[in-house]
């Protein structure tokens, strides 16, 4: 990215000199790479500032080019991302949309019976995630694909968690619309995609206004280095070497859980077991304990969370816990820790030692 941020600045939608014809080969180049990630091609690609802009294009741009016409309901799981269940709200007090929320199960799958029962001839779209950010729940993404397109909605699926936790080199076949998120695989913040099949592009309504940039759906100057950094980070998933990262990352994962049971404290895993969530997820209820009591102790030598890290600043209950059959106090208990590349066994054991003194204390000062 650095050459592009200090000496190839141009902007790739200048077409009058040569400068500007380079930057939009470069984006050209990265657009390509980022197609082939997903099994799609360069003008199915358009770029966001990030995963929550490209589920907005997504549900707004399909609801406000249908306006009047037949299909007039929403479906989306109750653990969507904030940014999904927002956006599709808006399209229910904004425009009168019907908007239903899909059950999932104890394990944050979701529930396809009642799927079933609410698709029908007026729905337009239906929102699923691939991965849950907060559980780690993977979704069978082709068989929902099945059921949703037999009723000839749209299927809009929000993969932001998915490249570390599932090959997605054929998923542009199965669903509609993608969002994908730089800084979730690696990659810059401030840059993401939306794919949008060819065919219903011309279904889709722009959110953003001016230029016409991107085939007249997202207008505004294109980053390039963004852009090249995001194709950077996708081609790493684009090998063999993906599965064996996933396998090293769901071992680090389980070793933690291991040794955190050790502990003579009751913990639980909320959500799936462990071969069936995102490999770098653990969703740990410490019980009697207060989430944030703990991740106040914890500071600054270790980083973990209550929910979303979008959603973090909401003194509420994680609404993706709540679904899942959890009370208000169980989950006010829950904490998500994250695996990454950079996660090593050590770190794990180091972890593990701040955390049992963060119990520890907090137990003492529980009963002084």
């Amino acid at each position: 990215m650095e050459p592009y941020f200090r000496d190839a600045f141009g902007n790739p939608h200048s077409i009058d000199h040569s400068i500007g014809w380079q930057a939009s080969q470069t984006v050209e180049a990265a657009t390509n790479s980022i197609a082939k990630f997903i099994g799609a091609d360069a003008d199915e690609i358009i770029f966001t500032s990030g995963a929550t802009e490209a589920n907005n294009l997504a549900l707004l741009g399909l609801g406000l080019r249908t306006q009047g016409r037949e299909r007039r309901r929403v479906l989306v799981s109750e653990i969507e991302h904030k940014c999904v269940l927002s956006a599709a709200e808006f399209l229910s007090q904004r425009f009168g949309f019907g908007v239903e929320h899909v059950p999932v199960d104890r394990i944050g799958l979701v529930n396809h019976n009642a799927l079933q029962d609410k698709l029908d001839d007026d729905v337009l779209a239906v929102s699923i995630m691939a991965v849950n950010n907060e559980i780690g729940t993977i979704q069978d993404i082709a068989e929902l694909s099945k059921t949703i397109k037999k009723s000839g909605a749209i299927f809009h699926c929000d993969a932001a968690q998915a490249p570390c936790a599932v090959d997605l080199r054929n998923v542009a076949e199965i669903v509609d619309l993608l969002s994908l998120s730089s800084h979730k695989m690696y990659g810059p913040q401030g840059i993401g995609v939306l794919f949008i099949r060819r065919e219903l592009q011309d279904h889709v309504e722009p959110i953003h206004h001016g230029g016409g940039q991107q085939q007249n759906l997202r207008s505004g100057t294109v980053p390039v280095a963004l852009c090249v950094g995001m194709a950077a980070a996708a081609a790493t998933f684009d090998s063999e070497t993906s599965e064996r990262e996933r396998c090293v990352l769901s071992s680090l994962r389980d070793e933690f859980v291991k040794q955190l049971r050790r502990l003579p404290w009751p913990i639980h895993i909320n959500g799936p077991e462990m071969r069936m969530r995102h490999p770098g997820n653990a969703n740990i209820r410490f019980e009697g304990f207060d989430a944030r009591d703990i991740l106040g102790s914890l500071q600054p030598m270790l980083a973990a969370s209550t929910g979303s890290a979008c959603t973090s600043g909401i003194p509420e209950p994680s609404h993706v816990l709540r679904a899942i059959g959890l009370s208000g106090e169980q989950a006010d208990s829950s904490i998500r820790f994250s695996i990454g590349r950079g996660t090593t066994e050590s770190d794990i054991e180091e972890a593990v030692e701040i955390i049992q003194q963060a119990l520890s204390e907090l137990d003492i000062f529980a009963n002084d």
